[in-house]
């Protein structure tokens, strides 16, 4: 047996010695070798296995990274599905449990550089929900098996057959009393709210006015031609000077109810509609989302730190062209270069309050707006769409990202 074989003591105090994670920066992802200190890693990557596997990586390196990338992705997004599935837990927290396994794929082998532009991604992409907060970046896993989607639907779909019944057995409620006040007279109905209020106050006492004034008895004769007094009739007498309740209440009590129906059945009738607009504004958000917003004709920032030496960081240029929905063919404003930049490195750019602005991303993609005022805490603009099918909407907070300041503004003004 030699001395590097499995069972040997060297070969066991060494992996005693790799047990757990080890610096990133001295794994090898294309030979699968973690070194513990950079000699280690010098001597590695001189050895003929590794220059082998730089030969294979250096015929298509692309589909190497993306193959990594797409192995990195899938793993991750099965570790947050198995343990946060319902939950919203920091991305720091999930990436520390996923790198826990020593045998994963590392994040240097990806092209992805940091932790936060992977979750950028993914939220760009909708499969998980991120926010950032003071205290880091948060996500929560969207769930899109169709188990789940059929679960959703049958529940949301009970829920509105349940709204329906009510609002049928309401509006029925609502007009039978409208037929009911109709069909009655009104001096039918004054007789039955006196009825019933002489009905419910028997226990009162009622007092009837007798007196010889206010009676003047008939004569009649009687069966043996004698004429005798007549005994005044109580109704005659006594119901003149019964104290009567107004039966105003009582018809406004129900006009007041027939009101307050017809407004539940509007408020309810609104409530649908706005149902209804969210629906198809989640729609049109679903279908206008995309993980590409550069377009031709508007003004960027370059945000690549690769050209502060060149000193085109943090500076303006028009999009003049773009190449394969992710990188464009930048002019710059101040010089007149133009240079080819991938739309991570740029970031879009707002004018004024008042100004014209081009939504590039979202629901109303492509069309044009005003803003009307800046959200900083938010990060968020409130602009209202001019023109066009969606006309005088105001969208009340959007993305910094989804809207940039178009660079014709006199060509933009004349189509608004």
């Amino acid at each position: 047996m030699g001395k590097n074989e499995f069972l040997t003591p060297k070969a066991i105090a060494n992996r005693i010695k790799a047990k757990g994670l080890q610096k990133l920066r001295w794994y090898c992802q294309m030979c699968q070798k973690q070194c513990r200190d950079e000699n280690g890693f010098k001597c590695h990557c001189m050895s003929e296995s590794h220059q082998r596997q730089m030969e294979v990586f250096g015929q298509n390196p692309d589909r190497i990274v993306d193959g990594y990338s797409e192995e990195f992705e899938d793993q991750f997004l099965e570790h947050i599905k198995r343990s946060h599935r319902f939950s919203r837990v920091a991305a720091t927290v999930v990436y520390n449990e996923y790198i826990a396994n020593r045998h994963h794929v590392h994040m240097n082998s990806t092209k992805w550089a940091t932790l936060t532009d992977f979750v950028k991604y993914l939220g760009r992409t909708g499969k998980c929900k991120v926010d950032e907060t003071p205290k880091g970046w948060f996500m929560t896993f969207i769930d899109r098996e169709p188990e789940t989607l059929l679960k959703e639907g049958l529940k949301n779909k009970r829920a509105k057959a349940e709204v329906a019944d009510e609002e049928r057995q309401e509006r029925a409620i609502a007009e039978q009393i409208e037929r009911a006040s109709k069909s009655v007279k009104p001096d039918q109905l004054q007789s039955e709210v006196e009825m019933t209020e002489i009905l419910e106050s028997r226990e009162e006492k009622v007092a009837f006015s007798l007196g010889a004034s206010s009676l003047k008895p008939k004569e009649e004769k009687s069966s043996n031609g004698s004429i005798r007094p007549a005994m005044p009739s109580v109704f005659e007498s006594g119901l003149e000077d019964i104290e009567k309740k107004p039966v105003a209440s009582e018809r406004e009590g129900i006009t007041s109810f027939g009101d307050h129906s017809r407004n539940k059945r509007k408020k309810d009738a609104a409530d649908a509609l706005e149902e209804i607009m969210k629906e198809q504004e989640q729609a049109r958000e679903k279908a206008n989302r995309k993980d590409h917003w550069l377009c031709e004709g508007i003004v960027v920032k370059v945000m690549s730190k690769s050209l502060i030496e060149k000193g085109y960081y943090k500076e303006k240029g028009v999009v003049t062209r773009v190449i394969g929905k992710y990188v464009g063919e930048i002019k710059m404003i101040d010089s007149g270069d133009v240079l080819k930049v991938d739309q991570e490195e740029l970031e879009t750019v707002l004018p004024q309050i008042g100004g014209l602005v081009r939504i590039v991303n979202g629901a109303y993609r492509g069309s044009n707006a005003r803003l009307l005022g800046i959200d900083t805490k938010k990060f968020a603009a409130k602009v209202r769409v001019e023109k066009g099918k969606y006309d005088g909407r105001v969208l009340p907070a959007i993305d910094y990202e989804d809207v940039c300041y178009p660079h014709q503004t006199e060509k933009v003004e004349q189509n608004l």
